[in-house]
C-alpha cells in the first residue's frame, strides 16, 4: 500500500506543478524576453496575480511530493514528474477551450508509455539506507557544480536554444536535489516531529534548493524556445534524481538486459519531450516572447 499512495500523492504533485507551470508561464508571457540573469524578474512576477496563483500551485506540489517521499523511493517519484507537461497541455488545453490535436495525444501517450516501461523495467527498491553526511557533502559539491557550470555556459550565450537547455538542464539538476533534500526533511519529521524538521539542516537546504531552482526554470523560459529546455528539464529532474537515490539512499534498480528496455523507455519520454514542446497548444501556454525587447535596461 505505501507503494500505491506514494505514486497517487506523486501523481498529485505533478497535476499540481502542471497547473502552477501553466499560471506561471502564462504571466511570464507578459515579461520581455531578456539576455540578462536578473533577481527583477522575479520581483517583476510577484506583482501578478496569477503567478501568485501558480506559486500557491507550487507549494501544493511541495506538500504531495514530501508525502510521496515518506515511503517512497526517489527513483520512483521524481521519474513520476515527466507527467507535469503532458497534464499541462491537458488543463491548458481545458483552460482555453483548445483541442489537443493528434500529435499532442501522441506525445502525450509517448511520456506516458515511455515512463511505465522505464519504471516497470527498473524496478527501483525502496533504500535502506539514509545519507551520511560525507555523502551530503558529495552530492551537493557535485550538484552545486554542475549547476554553476550550466549557468556559467549559458551567460556566455545569447538568447537561445543553447542558452535555455542550458539553464533548463540546471534547473532540472536543482529540482532533483531538492527532493533528496525533502526526503530526509521528511525522515527528520518522522522522528522528532516539528520540532526536529525546523532544526534540521536539510529543511532550509531544500527551500533553498528549491527557490534556487524556480529562479533558473523561470530564466530558461525566457532565454529560448520551449523545445530547447523543456527536454533538459523533463529528463534532467528524472535521471539526476535516479542517482541521487541510488548513491544517497541505497536504492536499486534493475540493470543486465533490463537497460534496453529502461533505455527505450527514455527515449520514448524524450522523443514525446520534443514533440510536445513543438505544438502550437503548448508554444501558446508556455513560450516566451519571441525576440528580446531591448528596450529595457
Amino acid at each position: 500500500m505505501g507503494l500505491v499512495f506514494s505514486v497517487a500523492f506523486a501523481v498529485l504533485a505533478a497535476v499540481s506543478n502542471a497547473t502552477a507551470t501553466v499560471l506561471q508561464r502564462r504571466a511570464a508571457q507578459d515579461v520581455p524576453l531578456s539576455e540578462g540573469f536578473h533577481a527583477r524578474l522575479l520581483i517583476e512576477l510577484l506583482h501578478r496575480p496569477v503567478w501568485l496563483g501558480g506559486m500557491a500551485a507550487v507549494m501544493a506540489a511541495a506538500c504531495f511530493q514530501a508525502l510521496a517521499l515518506v515511503d517512497g523511493a526517489l527513483s520512483v517519484v521524481q521519474p513520476i514528474f515527466v507527467l507535469e507537461l503532458p497534464f499541462a497541455l491537458l488543463i491548458g488545453g481545458l483552460v482555453l477551450r483548445r483541442r489537443v490535436t493528434r500529435h499532442g495525444w501522441i506525445a502525450v501517450g509517448c511520456i506516458a508509455g515511455g515512463l511505465g516501461i522505464a519504471l516497470v523495467a527498473a524496478a527501483p527498491s525502496l533504500g535502506t539506507d539514509l545519507p551520511t553526511t560525507g555523502g551530503w557533502i558529495l552530492a551537493m559539491v557535485c550538484c552545486v557544480g554542475v549547476m554553476a557550470a550550466a549557468v556559467a555556459v549559458a551567460l556566455r550565450r545569447p538568447a537561445g536554444r543553447a542558452r535555455a537547455a542550458c539553464f533548463g538542464a540546471a534547473a532540472a539538476i536543482g529540482y532533483a536535489l531538492t527532493a533528496a533534500l525533502i526526503k530526509d526533511a521528511t525522515h527528520a519529521w518522522q522522528t522528532g516531529g516539528a520540532t526536529g524538521f525546523f532544526l534540521a539542516w536539510q529543511t532550509y537546504a531544500f527551500a533553498a534548493a528549491g527557490v534556487c531552482a524556480l529562479f533558473l526554470l523561470q530564466n530558461a523560459v525566457q532565454s529560448g524556445p520551449l523545445v530547447a529546455s523543456q527536454p533538459a528539464l523533463t529528463l534532467g529532474d528524472a535521471l539526476v534524481s535516479l542517482a541521487l537515490g541510488v548513491t544517497l539512499y541505497g536504492e536499486e534498480v534493475r540493470t543486465g538486459w533490463w537497460l534496453i528496455p529502461e533505455t527505450v523507455g527514455v527515449l520514448l519520454i524524450l522523443y514525446g519531450a520534443i514533440l510536445l514542446a513543438r505544438i502550437p497548444l503548448t508554444k501558446v501556454l508556455v513560450a516566451p516572447p519571441v525576440a528580446p525587447d531591448r528596450t529595457r535596461a
